[in-house]
């Protein structure tokens, strides 16, 4: 059986190497099967998150948060209304991750619980003429 799985293209901001100090990686709420792959957090109250335990080839358990940063719908000055994948700056340096790497995420049968992996692209090939990486965001693996 296989089990429903998503990869995530990494832009150079998600690995850390444009210096930003971007708070983990978009997970877009436009997209209501992938938010639903995820952990239910509870809009009703600002900030709602939950602890995902993904777990990588070695076995290695790498603790993440997923969080709904949502102060726009609780705040009258609020700008935030994202959800986003936080705590995984040493997963991603642990593994050299760069721009143009895949960062996938694959269910188990335990709510809260993933499978981890990187796959790493040629360094060469996601460079442009113009020198500009053309990167997308997230999409279902069947």
């Amino acid at each position: 059986m296989t089990r429903q799985s998503y990869a995530k293209i990494l832009s150079a901001n998600d690995t850390g190497a444009t210096g930003a100090h971007q708070a983990g990686i978009l997970v877009p709420k436009a997209d209501a099967k992938l938010l639903a792959f995820f952990p239910a957090l509870d809009a009703s109250i600002m900030n709602p998150d939950e602890w995902i335990h993904c777990e990588d080839a070695s076995g290695e358990v790498w603790e993440m948060r997923y969080v709904y940063y949502n102060n726009k719908l609780h705040v009258s000055n609020g700008t935030r209304n994202e959800y986003r994948i936080t705590w995984m700056t040493k997963y991603l340096r642990a593994n050299k991750a760069a721009a143009g790497d895949s960062v996938i995420f694959e269910a188990t049968d335990e709510p809260g619980y993933y499978r981890i992996s990187l796959a790493q692209v040629s360094r060469v090939s996601t460079v442009s003429k113009q020198g500009v990486i053309k990167l997308s965001g997230w999409r279902r693996i069947h």
